[in-house]
Formats: C-alpha cells, sequence, structure tokens
C-alpha cells in the first residue's frame, strides 16, 4: 500500500511541459478589433457631436499585427470584414471629405494605394465614420499573419475571429454587401489561398473520422502543443443566420476553415464559445471550459475601463479560465491610467487556470514562443 501511494505522488508532482498541454488547457491573451487605428481627433469630434459615447468607445490604436505577436505576446486577432465584389465601396468615406471641405485633419486618404478601389474583401470597424485599418485587406491581413507565422514555427497557437459585417447604419450612406453562400465560400477560399492545410487547424483536424465535434472533444480532445505549434485557427465571429449559412452542405462543419459560435454544447459544431461577460457569465464560462470547449471572453469595452482603471472585469476574465481574453489595451494609454491587459510574468501564455493539469512542475512550464 505504502509503495502504491509512493508511485501515486509521483504522478501528480510530475513536471508539467508546454509541449503536452492540450490547445485547452492553456490561456492566451487576444487583441480586440485587432487592426484598428483610431480616428483622428477632428474625425472623433464629428462623431461625438451627434454621440459622444460613440467617439469616446473608438479611441484605441493597436499596433501592427506582426508587432502585436512579436513585441505584446498576442495570440488571438480578430479582423472585421466586410464584401466588396464590385470594388470601392469603402474607397471614399464620407467623413474624409466632409473634414477635408472643413479644412480638417481626418487623416490619410484610406485608399491611398488604390487597394480599397480592387474588388475584394475589405477590413475596417465603420463605414464613413470609423474606416482607419493597419490592414485595409483581409488578403493583406491574411498574409502578414502567415508571414509572421512561417518566420516563428514555433509560436503558440494563433486564433483569428472572422468578423462578417453587413448591416447598414442609419444615416451613413455607405450600404454594405450582404453575405450570401457563394460569399462565405469565397472567404474559406481566401483563407485557403494563403495558409495551407498544414499551416492551420480547421474542424475536420478535430474531427477526425468522428460524427461531431463535440465528440471528438470528449473521446480525442484537442491537440497538444507539440501538435499544434505554428499552426492558425480561424473562427467565424458572427451569431444569428450567417453562421447557419455556413453550415448549409457542411454538417459539423465538415470542409469548412473556419469554426463557428456555438449556442449550445451538444450542437454537432459546438468547440468554440463566445462570452464576452466575464462578470456575469463567470460560472458559464467556467463550465464550458472545464466540459473541453474553447471559450473567448472580453477583459475591457468602449475603452471604459481603461480611463478609470478599472481591472475588475480584467480579473474576472482571466479568473474564468476563458482561453482567449481580448483586449483593446494591451499596452497602457498613459495619460489615462496604467490599465492594461496581460498574463503574469508576461508570459505568452500560461497553464489554463480551470482546465489545465496540476501543476506539479509548473516552474517546468515553458510558454514564451
Amino acid at each position: 500500500m505504502r509503495y502504491c501511494l509512493t508511485i501515486l505522488a509521483l504522478v501528480v508532482a510530475a513536471p508539467v511541459f508546454a509541449d503536452d498541454l492540450r490547445l485547452n488547457q492553456i490561456q492566451v491573451i487576444g487583441s480586440h478589433n485587432s487592426y484598428h487605428i483610431a480616428p483622428t481627433a477632428d474625425t472623433l469630434a464629428l462623431i461625438a457631436a451627434a454621440r459622444k459615447d460613440g467617439a469616446t468607445s473608438l479611441d484605441y490604436t493597436h499596433r501592427p499585427l506582426a508587432e502585436q505577436f512579436e513585441k505584446l505576446g498576442i495570440r488571438q486577432v480578430e479582423l472585421d470584414v466586410f464584401a466588396d465584389p464590385a470594388g470601392g465601396l469603402f474607397a471614399k468615406p464620407s467623413a474624409y471629405g466632409l473634414l477635408k471641405e472643413r479644412g480638417k485633419d481626418p487623416g490619410p486618404d484610406p485608399n491611398i494605394e488604390g487597394q480599397l478601389a480592387k474588388p475584394g474583401f475589405k477590413v475596417l470597424h465603420l463605414p464613413d465614420i470609423d474606416y482607419r485599418s493597419t490592414v485595409p485587406t483581409f488578403a493583406a491581413g491574411l498574409k502578414q499573419i502567415r508571414e509572421w507565422s512561417k518566420a516563428h514555427p514555433r509560436h503558440v497557437p494563433i486564433l483569428v475571429l472572422v468578423e462578417l459585417k453587413e448591416d447598414a447604419i442609419a444615416l451613413l450612406p455607405t450600404k454594405p454587401v450582404k453575405f450570401d453562400a457563394k460569399l462565405l465560400d469565397a472567404i474559406d477560399a481566401e483563407i485557403r489561398a494563403v495558409f495551407d492545410k498544414d499551416a492551420m487547424f480547421a474542424p475536420d483536424d478535430l474531427r477526425g473520422t468522428l460524427e461531431t465535434l463535440p465528440e471528438a472533444i470528449r473521446k480525442r480532445g484537442w491537440p497538444t502543443l507539440a501538435d499544434s505549434r505554428g499552426k492558425v485557427l480561424f473562427a467565424l465571429d458572427n451569431d444569428g443566420k450567417l453562421p447557419l449559412l455556413y453550415l448549409e452542405n457542411h454538417q459539423a462543419l465538415k470542409g469548412r476553415a473556419m469554426f463557428i459560435l456555438a449556442e449550445n454544447p451538444t450542437d454537432p459544431a459546438a468547440a468554440f464559445f463566445k462570452l464576452n461577460e466575464p462578470i456575469k457569465d463567470f460560472d458559464r464560462i467556467r463550465k464550458l471550459v472545464a466540459e473541453g470547449f474553447l471559450v473567448r471572453t472580453r477583459a475591457d469595452a468602449d475603452t471604459k475601463e481603461a480611463r478609470a482603471n478599472d481591472t475588475n472585469r480584467r480579473d474576472k476574465a482571466l479568473a474564468s479560465g476563458a482561453q482567449y481574453v481580448s483586449t483593446d489595451f494591451p499596452e497602457p494609454r498613459a495619460e489615462w491610467s496604467n490599465y492594461q491587459v496581460r498574463l503574469p510574468g508576461n508570459v505568452i501564455a500560461r497553464v489554463n487556470p480551470v482546465s489545465g493539469p496540476p501543476k506539479g512542475g509548473a516552474d517546468d512550464v515553458e510558454l514564451r514562443k
């Protein structure tokens, strides 16, 4: 009996090495609207004249994607994508023209290199008023991610959220194109044109020969870091009708490039959830993470936490076990406060506080790439 207890103690205390962890057993920091450049002061004043909180909520800027990966350790990014099959739909934002006429500063011409005049998917936040972007096209964003990933083949896997934008905004002249089945297929095709099978982790890779994604999570689990370093995952960051359309003729996401936002853990395509309110949804996030699902939450929103130096939401998000904790402030905005969102020790990833294994040899976990 004493011999058995000794063996058990050795097993429990065995070191936990990074490459043995599964993808759902780590936690990383992500950026929200990762392409976003804040409107100029004159543009913000124009927006504030109509809605003051609308202006304050947009006053944040992210570094270029490669710098986020390299300097800040970001491992989840988000791109807002608009369809522009004819080209030119977003080339002349109305606020840009209006401010130029008034002798104000609207910032650089967003179409100075002509990229917005060409057909293809565009990346921006709001047509006409919040259009500044470090990656004006979806193809450019994908290529930037792929180039950095290829140059860092042992990086902790990166999740790319792809939010498709199609809703018109009252009083703004630009009317986005609605996504249909053909455009959804085109999104997949654009992803696969940049990322070959070995460079990404798709729903088919999780499912294997099983029928549904929840079954695969229960029976096979997510891949280890040893098997997924250097890879990129994609998720369709929409609810409502678009994920249903994306699923048509692709039961349990067979053949698709992206995961989708699940509503119910029993759905055949359930693998990834978005619960952006970590205080309100704290218990649900922990339950889903404990069941093996991936979850994204937000540490802050609308610049409120950074302005007030309020860490309550951030701390709850980290404690919830959500694998992806997204922020607009991986670096502090010094004129407001010291608020920022980083993991303890500024590591790139850490053992997940909910789904991770016992930390017996936690000092041996190396997650700095």
